[in-house]
């Protein structure tokens, strides 16, 4: 059961993890420790009612761990990475292209959100918990996980606005 849950959640919480960690390398090795983490407690499984938001908040903690303790590696993508991508988005049509340059720009706004807005974002988007479970996975008031949540939407919402050329 839990193989198969990491399995189809695979994406949203590699995704996730590479928000909350800062590069691809570090949220592989966090997924697959967020795993064994969970295989820990394997027995529990059955009894646990929301399993995908169960998963996000070990994930979410582990991801604040490792950016608390500076467990992470800076790292600019390597030069090959960048040239493989030009290749691709130049073989796709303009809307494709389209499609990735609004996502640049979500993951941009993303990661320049605060931590605690980019944690209630992910469990919220990513994990689909509900407000009262995003409080409390993290230990705050259910109105602090809406208000973080509506700053961040702002946020996101204002990376996507093309910038006026005045």
């Amino acid at each position: 059961m839990l193989e198969q849950a990491f399995a189809q959640w695979q994406d949203e919480l590699l995704g996730t993890l590479y928000y909350l960690v800062g590069n691809r390398e570090d949220a592989q090795d966090a997924y697959q420790e967020v795993f064994l983490r969970c295989w820990r407690h394997n027995e529990r499984v059955a009894q646990i009612g929301n399993l995908k938001a169960w998963i996000f908040r070990i994930a979410l903690n582990l991801g604040r761990d490792i950016r608390g303790a500076g467990w992470r590696r800076r790292r600019k993508p390597l030069p090959e990475d960048e040239a493989i991508l030009a290749a691709q988005a130049s073989d796709r049509s303009e809307t494709e292209a389209s499609r990735r340059e609004k996502l640049a720009l979500v993951r941009r706004g993303l990661m320049d959100l605060r931590p605690e807005e980019q944690e209630v974002f992910l469990l919220r988007q990513n994990g689909e918990m509900t407000y009262e479970e995003i409080a409390k996975a993290i230990n705050i008031p259910v109105g602090t996980a809406k208000t973080r949540m509506r700053l961040a939407l702002q946020k996101l919402r204002a990376a996507l606005v093309p910038e006026s050329a005045d």
